[in-house]
């Protein structure tokens, strides 16, 4: 009975999130990335969420009854959470994993991240272009809405941006891509990235839910890619929290299933369709998965040919 148990501990202590044992076979160390995952960002929100029903009880609010501040304060709050996000995955690479923070992406090349800013506002701007070219997206006018709230979203944006790309690039991809084939550790990030936003897009018509679908793992791979081409998580931080910022409050679209708001363009919608991803928003487009194929094929030829010409 002895001898029978002993597997059955040796599997649980290989998985277990709660170690920095990575010397095990390929499927078991995914495993134990995705768990390590879940529990970061299952403890983060509990912690963020608690946090703020708990600044609401002291305000006076009773959130048992629903009473919460207005809907642009709320979101400011949810965004801002996120900052538990990051310290419990900081936290944990540090105590658990014990590795250096360079190794989880976080380098002193902060500059990276206006590099990978600067192509979330190109590739934002390519997809909704070519989605107007279909006539479901359309440029109603300018806004005079830009104000100091503006800037508070740049920073939420920039806080939710960093936090994702810790759990998924930091905590996943950086951990996987040295020991695993890079095809694997791709796809296993792009797993982790995508598995949130399921229980969201789920929620919406069927049919947006393969180009959403496809649409979270291409840009996961941007993402990834871009981690290892920068050797950095700045750029793809850049990138994520661009992206989300100018598609929610510089066009006021629909974000992941959330509406826009604070536009300083004012872009709508016309009809719901597969062109223009319907209610979900452009990241459920075939329109916008073309683009991020393209992105991420290029960043794929790039890096190939930078590894050719080091070893030639």
């Amino acid at each position: 009975m002895k001898r029978s148990s002993c597997p059955v501990k040796g599997f649980i202590k290989n998985i277990s999130p709660f170690n920095s044992k990575d010397d095990m076979p390929s499927a078991l160390l995914i495993t134990k990335k995705l768990l390590a995952f879940f529990l970061c960002y299952l403890a983060g929100i509990f912690l963020a969420e608690g946090l703020v029903i708990g600044g609401l009880f002291l305000c006076g609010r009773n959130f048992l009854k629903g009473e919460m501040f207005s809907d642009n304060v709320m979101m400011l709050l949810k965004l801002y959470g996120m900052i538990i996000l990051i310290a419990v995955c900081v936290l944990y690479w540090k105590l658990v994993v014990k590795r250096k923070l360079n190794e989880m992406g976080i380098t002193k090349k902060i500059s990276g991240w206006f590099m990978g800013g600067g192509m979330g506002v190109v590739l934002i701007i390519t997809a909704v272009s070519a989605i107007m070219v279909t006539g479901t997206i359309k440029f109603s006018g300018f806004s005079a809405n830009f104000n100091i709230t503006m800037l508070l979203m740049l920073g939420g944006y920039t806080v939710q941006g960093a936090a994702e790309e810790l759990l998924s690039r930091g905590l996943v991809f950086c951990s996987l891509k040295d020991k695993v084939s890079l095809p694997v550790a791709v796809g296993a990030s792009a797993a982790a990235f995508a598995l949130p936003h399921m229980g969201t897009l789920c929620s919406f018509e069927a049919e947006y839910i393969f180009p959403g679908v496809l649409c979270l793992i291409l840009i996961s791979c941007v993402f990834s890619l871009l981690t290892l081409r920068t050797k950095s998580i700045w750029a793809a931080c850049g990138l994520h929290s661009m992206w989300n910022f100018c598609l929610s409050c510089i066009l006021g679209l629909d974000l992941s299933g959330s509406e826009g708001s604070w536009a300083v363009i004012n872009m709508r919608t016309s009809g719901k369709n597969l062109f223009n991803g319907g209610r979900y928003g452009i990241e459920a487009s075939i329109i916008t998965a073309a683009v991020l194929a393209a992105a991420a094929v290029l960043l794929w030829y790039t890096y190939k040919r930078n590894n050719t010409e080091r070893q030639a």
